[in-house]
């Protein structure tokens, strides 16, 4: 499972016109899900999220965790995440999970999140043309893959 991670001020996702989701100082989590992820994947990742210190204190110091600043989040599902760019100029997706096995660790993912967080995450439509918009603070941006735990 790959997550890219982005500290925001605001975020927002619109389908067919409509806002599903909209949150101000948080995270927007874009997650790719691969047929080999697992549960341990979801609860490795989720433990890591809602506890990493990215959020300044009084000095500006990322010293502070999302539960530590009453922040929210916004979770996107994002297959392009597991592009190959080996050959040629067109990503191959073949390591991306279809959507018979994506969904529910997508959904999971979600939930374990919101029971980790002990508050409700906010999400986009699974398969549907998003529109994702974004006010990146910082910037902070983080990206991990629960296959590579560096």
């Amino acid at each position: 499972m790959k997550v890219v991670i982005q500290r925001v001020s605001q975020a927002s996702v619109t389908v067919d016109e409509k806002i599903t989701a909209e949150i101000q100082k948080g995270l927007l989590i874009l997650v790719g899900i691969e047929d080999a992820d697992t549960q341990e994947d979801i609860d490795w990742l989720s433990g890591k999220i809602i506890k990493m210190r990215i959020f300044g204190d009084e000095n500006d110091v990322m010293n502070c965790s999302l539960q530590d600043v009453d922040g929210d989040i916004i979770v996107v599902s994002q297959f392009t995440l597991h592009a190959s760019t080996k050959k040629g100029n067109r990503p191959s997706y073949i390591k991306a999970s279809k959507p018979e096995f994506a969904i529910p660790m997508y959904e999971n993912f979600v939930k374990t999140l919101e029971k980790e967080f002990n508050k409700k995450v906010q999400t986009g439509i699974f398969g549907a043309d998003m529109k994702v918009n974004l006010l990146n603070d910082g910037p902070v941006t983080i990206v991990m893959d629960s296959k590579n735990r560096e």
